[in-house]
């Protein structure tokens, strides 16, 4: 039985409420009384911090029933915690069309995927020199008009059908009308490097069920090729088409909260490989795990193990503390603190990483100051994304450029200097922009007092822990009957504050620091240095792991390998707890959400939307092209990686300005082109809850910890921010490579 959470309201008494779930406290009441017949049991419980005896869950699920009894003649009063289940009238006929139509759609994927063959690549060898051109025979049976996708692997220099110089050694692949022209490297050609580049040729008319494509070379080296095919439906005109319906979809599903956004995204992933398995190109499931991106989930992984034992020794608690005393328990000293740390730290730190680390000591702060954690995440999420976006190596989308770009005489320093002058003006006005918009701090605080947050909350965490326990064993009957018993406690306990009208207390910033110093402090100063210790190495070694040539490990690696350090040294013993606390839907999300991407990249969405860039820079008059490349380039880039992955769009990307650098007719410099598509894919990871890894990872932990970040809330703030950064960031753009010519 899943649990909503949602807030109370005031009756026409003015009193807040909670009405517990009837049903719940029946099966309580049934569980405690099974308990009691088996065996008698009476035992401390250390979880629990009480003892339970028979007669106390007897008597615990009695005053729960009594409970529930008095609020069902209540009609002022929500129910805090609604069971999914208990839904009547047309909400529950909503509810059931949605799970009709969800099914329909899962059938209707499955049926196409079924029913069509993996597509597996076979590859066929040739060789052609100027002297001996050469034709490949393509089948493609009875097709009428049918598409043909060619793949070729060869030494190819980057940049497709670009403008050849005389002397350049090219191929041609012929159909037709239509010319594929590539770039050919001789020097890789005697490294033995390779790489693969594919088109698609439309077969107008097929010779004795065959295309006919012409293969000729001004080489007079014989240079051999690698090729596959594939003969695709006739509508694969309308892929991009198909996409674009796909990604509407899943921001459907997850706009209006119609499932969780890690379901969204594997009905996404499964409704695009339908896609593709009904144009024929249904990939295999070696293809499909290739699709997602290992490394990201290792350091993901790796990293939460890591933080899951850190928070063992008191650490998160004692830093929420410190940052309370340096805050003068003032609010929006604590704010700019925590957005500035975030920032800088995620400058040099992989900002998923920084995250990590930072989100858990946000959240008890915040319970601490009775602030509304979600708003401080969101805050400090953003200026994580903006700090990433000052180096080079701060996130995804630099590291790639830098990697591609890095032949082209474009250094890391000319990256990173280029960068940074331009967020420290984006930070300034996005920090005044933060200001205006929780101006009122009310707004930041929680309506109700401490006290009543912390029995809310606190009734959550238990009721998620009675679900994860599964009454097999007797043992663990007898335990979830105890967490079922302290859950009605706790919503007693609850229930009584409320019609008292308890209000907090007014304290002054010294007698709650000393109440707090007491009850947050470092409760393992062993595991604490131990755990400092791999933290420290891990994150150094993510630091410098890309400057250093004989290090031959990755981020996934390093994190792996020191939760690995970490579990033997803290000597967990309990690893099950360990692993109740890594976010596995988190996980999951991502891998659905790397298929996802790589399947839209798949039916052309990605290369489309550079193309249509490229057409419409090539358009424009030379005086005002760099101006319009750049308006474009970081816009389009922004608004597409607010909803698209910027990881796979900022890879489509490249080539595309790569190509639009080396064209003479256009006399476009390449610096100031990648300055502004890493400006936009990183700042337009903020637009959205899923937009960028860091904003899913916050999400995740915060939804961990209750205080679900949904995709709404995350929108209301993190889009308007994304249009103030980039719009400076455009106006920096134009200052320095337009008006200024700062293009070297």
């Amino acid at each position: 039985m899943s649990f909503i959470r949602r807030s109370a309201r005031s009756s026409d008494s003015g009193v807040g409420g909670i009405r517990v779930n009837p049903n719940r406290q029946k099966s309580s009441s049934n569980l405690a009384a099974q308990v009691s017949q088996e065996s008698c049991f009476s035992e401390s419980s250390p979880l629990l911090g009480f003892t339970f005896s028979n007669e106390t869950l007897e008597e615990g699920s009695k005053k729960s029933d009594k409970l529930d009894a008095d609020y069902d003649g209540d009609d002022g009063d929500d129910d805090v915690f609604e069971s999914s289940v208990k839904q009547t009238g047309w909400k529950s006929r909503l509810n059931q069309l949605k799970i009709a139509l969800i099914f329909v759609l899962i059938l209707v994927c499955s049926g196409f995927i079924a029913t069509q063959a993996e597509l597996e690549d076979k590859w066929h060898q040739f060789v052609v020199n100027k002297d001996n051109p050469t034709v490949l025979e393509i089948p493609v049976g009875n097709t009428k008009a049918p598409i043909v996708k060619l793949q070729i692997q060869a030494p190819f220099s980057s940049g497709i059908n670009q403008s050849v110089s005389e002397g350049d050694t090219v191929v041609n692949f012929k159909l037709n009308n239509d010319t594929f022209k590539l770039d050919l490297n001789l020097t890789l050609l005697h490294g033995g490097i390779i790489s693969m580049e594919s088109h698609q040729f439309a077969c107008h008319k097929a010779d004795n069920n065959s295309c006919l494509v012409h293969v000729d070379t001004n080489s007079s080296v014989p240079i051999p090729f690698l090729y596959s095919y594939s003969v695709l439906a006739n509508n694969v005109d309308h892929e991009i088409v198909y996409a674009l319906i796909v990604l509407i979809l899943v921001y459907v599903l997850i706009v209006l909260e119609l499932v969780h956004r890690t379901l969204a995204a594997l009905l996404g992933s499964l409704a695009a490989v339908a896609v593709l398995s009904a144009l024929g190109q249904r990939p295999t499931m070696e293809t499909l795990v290739s699709w997602i991106d290992m490394e990201t989930l290792a350091l993901l992984f790796g990293m939460m193990i890591i933080v899951a034992i850190f928070a063992e020794s008191g650490f998160f608690d004692y830093c929420a503390l410190k940052a309370y005393q340096l805050a003068k328990g003032q609010v929006w000293p604590l704010i700019t603190l925590l957005c500035l740390f975030s920032a800088v730290v995620s400058a040099f730190l992989d900002n998923v990483t920084t995250i990590l680390l930072l989100t858990p000591v946000t959240i008890r702060l915040c319970e601490v100051l009775n602030l509304d954690p979600r708003r401080i995440l969101v805050a400090e999420v953003l200026f994580s994304n903006i700090g990433g976006t000052a180096t080079a190596i701060g996130d995804p989308p630099n590291v790639i450029i830098l990697g591609a770009v890095s032949k082209q005489g474009i250094s890391f320093s000319d990256l990173t200097v280029h960068l940074t002058i331009g967020i420290i003006l984006i930070a300034v006005v996005g920090y005044g922009f933060l200001r205006i918009y929780y101006r009122k701090v009310e707004f930041l605080k929680n309506e109700e007092s401490p006290e009543i947050m912390e029995l809310r909350h606190e009734i959550g965490l238990w009721k998620k822990a009675s679900l994860r326990i599964s009454a097999v064993t007797r043992e663990e009957s007898v335990m979830k009957a105890l967490i079922l018993q302290k859950t009605a406690e706790l919503e007693n306990a609850l229930s009584r504050s409320l019609h008292k009208r308890r209000k907090a207390e007014k304290k002054d910033f010294h007698s709650t620091l000393l109440e707090l110093q007491k009850k947050y402090r470092i409760r393992d100063h062993w595991l604490l240095v131990k755990s400092g210790c791999v933290l420290l190495v891990v994150i150094l070694l993510l630091f410098v792991h890309s400057f250093i040539p004989s290090l031959h490990v990755g981020i996934g690696w390093i994190a792996v390998l020191g939760a690995v350090w970490l579990l033997v040294l803290a000597d967990v013993t309990d690893l099950e707890s360990i692993l109740h606390q890594v976010e596995w839907s988190t996980l999951l999300f991502f891998a659905a959400l790397f298929t996802l991407m790589e399947a839209l990249s798949e039916l052309g969405l990605i290369d489309g939307i550079g193309s249509a860039i490229s057409d419409i820079i090539k358009h424009v008059d030379e005086d005002s092209r760099l101006l319009v490349a750049l308006c474009i380039i970081v816009w389009v880039s922004a608004l597409a990686s607010s909803f698209i992955d910027n990881i796979p769009y900022t890879t489509a990307m490249i080539p595309v300005l790569l190509k639009l650098s080396e064209d003479p007719d256009l006399k476009l410099e390449l610096l100031p082109l990648v300055i502004a598509l890493a400006f936009g894919a990183c700042l337009g990871g903020n637009g959205t809850l899923i937009g960028a890894s860091a904003n899913v990872v916050c999400a995740g932990i915060a939804e961990q910890h209750g205080w679900g970040i949904s995709f709404r809330e995350f929108f209301k703030i993190g889009f308007p921010m994304m249009l103030v950064t980039v719009a400076v960031a455009t106006v920096y753009l134009i200052v320095c490579h337009v008006a200024i010519g700062w293009n070297t």
